[in-house]
């Protein structure tokens, strides 16, 4: 009787992560190719990143929003240093927790491959 209600409680465990966490590294997120500014980047920032750090007072005085301007601040290391909660950098989104891997690795993926605009 015991055993049977071990191997239900067993057979009912989800332990795997795309299946808990859709979206995640071992999710949706195995497109290994070169991350599009576009398609991938811009909906991460729009979600983000840019209701802050847009128009004539951006918060931290780190103004995006355009492709010029986010570039700029991915250049300097500013932008991956924040969205990693690397250490010395203020972490963001401030609202809360970290991007998730799949959202960190198609920025990175961006910032690696030369912030190409496409």
């Amino acid at each position: 009787m015991i055993m049977s209600i071990m191997t239900m409680i067993n057979s009912c465990y989800y332990d795997k992560e795309e299946l808990l966490y859709p979206g995640s590294a071992g999710g949706l997120c195995t497109d290994t190719t070169a991350s599009s500014y576009s398609k991938k980047v811009i909906p991460v920032f729009q979600q983000y990143c840019y209701s802050c750090h847009t128009g004539n007072f951006p918060s931290g005085n780190i103004l995006m929003g355009t492709y010029t301007s986010d570039k700029t601040v991915a250049q300097s290391g500013k932008l991956y240093g924040s969205i990693s909660h690397a250490s010395g950098y203020s972490p963001m989104p401030q609202s809360g927790g970290m991007l998730s891997s799949c959202q960190l690795a198609a920025i990175k993926q961006w910032i690696d491959g030369g912030m190409l605009n496409n």
